[in-house]
C-alpha cells in the first residue's frame, strides 16, 4: 500500500519512467516489488497494465538475501476508474492509490480530490474539450 512506502525505502530513486500520458490518469496504483536490477524496465506480473516504475541510482544496494532491488512499479487493474468509469472506483480510489501528478523520484506522492473520484482541476472546468 502506499501509505506503507516510507521515504527511507525510495531515497535511492532517481527518475520516474511514465509508459503512458498520466496527466490523463486520476490515479495509479503503487507498490514496491523486487526486482533484479536497478534499472531497466520492471518485470510486470499482475492483471491489467504498468503505467510506469522507478529508476535506482548506483548507490542503491541490493537486499544481502535475495540479491534484488525493491523499487517502485506504476500500475492499474482493469476495473480501475480509467477502464470503467462508473465501476467500483467512481467516487473512491483503492488503498495503494496517488494521484500521478504528485508523484517525482523520492516522493511517495500522495491522494487528491481528484483521485478520490472529486471534480478535476479548475483549469479543465470551462474547457471544450477535456483531456479525460
Amino acid at each position: 500500500m502506499s501509505s506503507l512506502i516510507t521515504e527511507d525505502e525510495i531515497s535511492h530513486e532517481v527518475e520516474l519512467m511514465w509508459l503512458e500520458d498520466i496527466e490523463h490518469l486520476d490515479y495509479v496504483r503503487q507498490s514496491l516489488d523486487r526486482l533484479p536490477t536497478r534499472n531497466g524496465r520492471a518485470a510486470y506480473h499482475r492483471d491489467g497494465r504498468m503505467v510506469g516504475y522507478a529508476l535506482l541510482g548506483s548507490t542503491a544496494k541490493p537486499s544481502r538475501a535475495s540479491g534484488t532491488f525493491r523499487r517502485r512499479v506504476f500500475w492499474l487493474l482493469p476495473h480501475d476508474r480509467d477502464s470503467q468509469l462508473d465501476g467500483l472506483y467512481a467516487k473512491s480510489a483503492p488503498a495503494e492509490a496517488v494521484d500521478p501528478r504528485t508523484l517525482e523520484p523520492r516522493v511517495k506522492g500522495y491522494k487528491t480530490e481528484r483521485s478520490e473520484g472529486g471534480p478535476p482541476p479548475a483549469l479543465y472546468k470551462n474547457s471544450a474539450t477535456l483531456p479525460f
